[in-house]
């Protein structure tokens, strides 16, 4: 459990120089993709017209610029006053969990691509060249520029789903929105790029769902590296698993928490501040957490402060992790049997929603949002009702699987009999 690999400074003239010369390149790479990915004008009949030079130099200066900002924004932080102009000296610290979620990112876009091309292989006659594949390559740059979109509009969705669900810390002080502090919600980000992607096949001419088949198995890819990155950073951890588990893990705090060299870093676990300030009671050798003092039972607070660590918990990313993999592969195997457009995205929506409320009913971060939360905040007379530590005490994640599963048993159910009527499948009417 690394929460940050390396933490990098740039105090000497150097290393200064080779930040601003690593943030060149980058932003010269970025748009290099973009001169490379422009496309010329298509007729609603026939092929693509050449590529303009102004269009490629438009689509250049668009991506150089986003990177731009980024990067400019990026030295701010990293550099001190004297290298950069309201530079705050912070360095930058190398998350774990941002390079595993980068990591991921990456691996889903480069499997889609690859996926796409192969969808949409379409080998036509060209004089002086033979047979070649008009299609797939532009559909495979098509997805690549999709990642952009997708990546966009899963921060939003996953940042304002985390909003709603803490909506009263936000109604004391809406600039918070705009905090680089906060979380993001997984199932935000999912619908957030879902839009984003659909937004994006009817602009290009793509059907959704077919599109949808091919990339949402990735989606898991992704997030099994992803879940792999709370878990060095220690958020989204499990409850307390009780002395005895073999398969319970601790997350250190700030004074245990060190780097890939050793070093204490001075920043904790999500899991550890979180635990840190829990007024709760747990009794140790079983991990059963009360609300209430009882005979052998210690208060969560002060058991991980006394520690350094958080008490034994499930290594609830781990099951998720291992659980993703196992929807990509199989779904992948499951590609080539395939009767409609569709059936893959149905059948992860229905996999991932049984995956996801599985894992729920070990997670111990009630900062995800509960339904006992949510009536406190709103309906404090029923709270009492639904109490923190009860079994029927839902996760706002395992409402929206249930609604995710309904989802895509529905749509599975539906495209496949449409399926079977167009092969003339469906059901003989009776005679008159």
């Amino acid at each position: 459990m690394l929460p940050i690999l390396v933490h990098l400074t740039f105090e000497s003239l150097w290393s200064q120089l080779l930040l601003y010369a690593v943030a060149a390149g980058v932003v010269g790479y970025i748009a290099l993709n973009g001169w490379r990915g422009a496309q010329g004008a298509q007729p609603a009949q026939g092929t693509r017209a050449p590529v303009r030079q102004a269009d490629r130099l438009q689509r250049a200066l668009l991506f150089g610029g986003v990177g731009a900002a980024l990067a400019g924004f990026g030295l701010k932080y990293a550099l001190p006053a004297s290298a950069f102009p309201g530079g705050k000296g912070e360095g930058i610290p190398i998350h774990t969990y941002g390079v595993l979620l980068a990591t991921g990112f990456f691996c889903a876009a480069s499997v889609a691509a690859r996926l796409a091309r192969d969808e949409w292989r379409k080998r036509e006659w060209v004089d002086g060249k033979g047979f070649v594949d008009t299609e797939g390559p532009r559909r495979r740059e098509q997805v690549l520029d999709l990642g952009f979109w997708v990546l966009i509009g899963g921060l939003v969705g996953s940042r304002v789903l985390f909003m709603i669900v803490n909506w009263k810390e936000y109604a004391r002080d809406w600039t918070g929105i705009f905090s680089l502090g906060g979380g993001l919600v997984f199932y935000g980000g999912l619908i957030g790029a879902a839009v984003a992607a659909y937004a994006f096949s009817r602009v290009h001419g793509m059907e959704f769902l077919r599109l949808a088949d091919l990339a949402i198995p990735t989606v898991s890819l992704g997030q099994a590296l992803g879940r792999l990155g709370c878990f060095s950073a220690g958020c989204c951890w499990g409850g307390a698993a009780g002395s005895h588990s073999h398969l319970a893990v601790r997350f250190p705090g700030a004074g245990l928490a060190k780097d890939l060299f050793g070093q204490l870093t001075g920043t904790g676990s999500t899991a550890f501040s979180s635990q840190a300030a829990d007024p709760r009671y747990v009794i140790e050798a079983t991990g059963e957490v009360l609300p209430h003092a009882a005979n052998g039972a210690v208060r969560i607070s002060d058991w991980v402060l006394e520690h350094g660590t958080t008490l034994p918990v499930h290594p609830t990313q781990l099951f998720e992790s291992v659980g993703q993999v196992a929807i990509f592969a199989g779904l992948l195997f499951l590609r080539r049997y395939r009767r409609f457009h569709g059936q893959i995205f149905s059948l992860w929506l229905m996999a991932y929603a049984v995956l996801r409320s599985t894992v729920e009913l070990f997670r111990g971060d009630t900062e995800r949002g509960t339904l006992h939360g949510l009536l406190a905040d709103s309906a404090p007379a029923l709270a009492q009702w639904v109490p923190l530590e009860a079994w029927y005490n839902i996760s706002i994640s395992q409402f929206i699987s249930l609604c995710m599963f309904t989802f895509g048993a529905t749509l599975l159910y539906r495209r496949s009999r449409r399926s079977g009527e167009v092969a003339g499948l469906g059901p003989t009417p009776s005679p008159a």
